[in-house]
């Protein structure tokens, strides 16, 4: 990282690119394998106006704090702290209600979501598992920077935990796409046959929702006290 510019060689590259992560607003400047990183940041530094452009349009924060309305599942939560409210944090219809410190809401605030988001995509995974006749061995959560899902060939599943603040359309179809993988590890037209058939329908809107909103998930708690950086924006499965 040099003056806020992540330098990155790249085998196949030709010739300096610039580029803004809009997940998690970062610079990063891409250079042919033996490229002068000097000669080329030299370059970058003349791009500040174009910089400043595509930073004033990155979507804004939104901290875990008191008050604040965060998507999930379909539905609006509220986190609303009560001093004289348990530390642990509990949904009430339509709030998420925690006392204990108010400098670590949004760190608890994002635990809970970790967790249902693991018991969500559990659901949908077993749901389509089922349905496709195949064993996940494993369902698991991260923060992954390139996408939002991934399958191995030991059959363990792994998602962006983020994906239980997108509409529910979203996160299922995100599922199918990885179960999906357990029979088809390649994007052939069986795979997205296969896909299409046990979401009920070909999952392109949602997948189109990903490319338009995902990055935006990831400002989602960003802002918070205890708000630790990672991930980025990515596809919307491997």
């Amino acid at each position: 990282m040099t003056d806020g510019i992540e330098v990155v060689r790249h085998p196949r590259a030709r010739r300096a690119k610039l580029s803004l992560d809009p997940a998690s607003g970062r610079a990063r400047l891409v250079i042919p394998p033996r490229a002068s990183a000097k000669a080329a940041l030299a370059w970058a530094a003349t791009q500040g106006e174009w910089l400043a452009r595509q930073r004033a349009a990155l979507p804004e924060e939104r901290p875990f704090v008191d008050g604040a309305a965060l998507p999930f599942d379909d539905a609006t939560l509220v986190i609303s702290w009560d001093e004289a409210a348990s530390r642990r944090v509990t949904r009430h219809g339509d709030r998420l209600v925690l006392g204990g410190p108010i400098e670590t809401v949004g760190r608890r605030v994002e635990a809970w979501l970790k967790r249902e988001s693991l018991r969500l995509l559990s659901e949908d995974t077993a749901h389509y598992a089922a349905q496709a006749g195949v064993k996940v061995m494993k369902v698991a959560i991260g923060n992954a920077r390139g996408r939002w899902g991934s399958c191995a060939a030991s059959g363990v599943i792994r998602y962006n935990w983020r994906l239980a603040l997108a509409p529910r359309a979203v996160r299922r179809a995100t599922a199918a796409h990885e179960v999906a993988h357990r029979l088809h590890m390649n994007h052939s037209a069986a795979f997205h046959a296969l896909v299409a058939a046990l979401y009920g329908r070909d999952p392109a809107p949602e997948r189109g929702w990903l490319r338009a909103h995902g990055a935006a998930l990831h400002w989602f708690g960003r802002g918070s006290d205890e708000w630790i950086s990672g991930g980025g924006g990515g596809r919307l499965a491997g």
